[in-house]
C-alpha cells in the first residue's frame, strides 16, 4: 500500500502512449498513492495510441518548479515520441536524475528508458525496455535482458522497467511494490 505517497509522472507535451500512463495512473490510485502529471510545459498533454492522437490530460506541475524531494517515486511512460522530447529537456533529465540522487524508486515501460540514459544512470544496471534499445542501453553500461519486467536494486535506488503495454500488468504490480516500500 502506497498510503498517501505521492508518485510523479513524467510525460512531454505530446507523444506519451495513453496506456502506459493510464494504468500506472490507476495502480497507483488503487494502492492509495496520489499521482501527480509533471511536464515540460503548463495546461494539457496530449497523448496517443501508438501514432493516432488519444485523450489530453491536464498538468499538475512542470519540471521547471517541481522537485523531486517533493516526491515518493517516479514513473517514466513510454511511446516513442515521450522520451525522445524529454531527453531534449535539460530540466526534464536533471528531475529524473534528483530521483537516483535522492535514492527513491523509478519505473519506466517501453521507450522511456532514452531519458534514463539521458540521465546517465543506467550503468551498472539491468533493463529491459522495447526491443530497439537494446543497443542503446548496453552503450550507456546496462545490463539488457528480454524480460516481462526487471527490478534492478543494484544502484542507489529501486529501478523497475517492462518492455510494453502487454507488459503492464507485471508493471503496475512491481512499481506499486517498489513505491511501497
Amino acid at each position: 500500500m502506497l498510503n498517501g505517497k505521492t508518485i510523479a509522472f513524467l510525460v512531454a507535451p505530446e507523444g506519451v502512449e495513453q496506456v502506459e500512463l493510464t494504468e500506472p495512473w490507476k495502480a497507483v490510485k488503487q494502492a492509495g498513492g496520489t499521482p501527480r502529471l509533471v511536464s515540460t510545459h503548463r495546461g494539457q498533454v496530449q497523448a496517443f495510441h501508438h501514432l493516432d492522437k488519444a485523450d489530453t490530460f491536464a498538468v499538475d506541475d512542470t519540471v521547471d518548479s517541481a522537485e523531486a524531494t517533493a516526491f515518493d517515486g517516479l514513473v517514466l511512460p513510454g511511446g516513442v515520441a515521450n522520451p525522445d522530447r524529454l531527453r531534449t529537456v535539460p530540466q526534464a533529465v536533471q528531475f529524473v536524475r534528483a530521483f537516483f540522487d535522492a535514492g527513491k524508486p523509478v519505473a519506466a515501460i517501453c521507450h522511456a528508458p532514452w531519458t534514463l540514459i539521458e540521465a546517465d544512470v543506467v550503468r551498472g544496471r539491468t533493463l529491459t525496455s522495447w526491443p530497439s534499445l537494446r543497443t542503446d542501453l548496453r552503450n550507456a553500461g546496462a545490463t539488457w535482458e528480454d524480460q516481462e519486467v526487471i527490478v534492478c536494486t543494484a544502484g542507489p535506488n529501486t529501478l523497475v522497467t517492462s518492455r510494453k503495454p502487454d507488459d503492464l500488468k507485471a508493471f503496475c504490480q512491481a512499481a506499486t511494490d517498489a513505491f511501497g516500500e
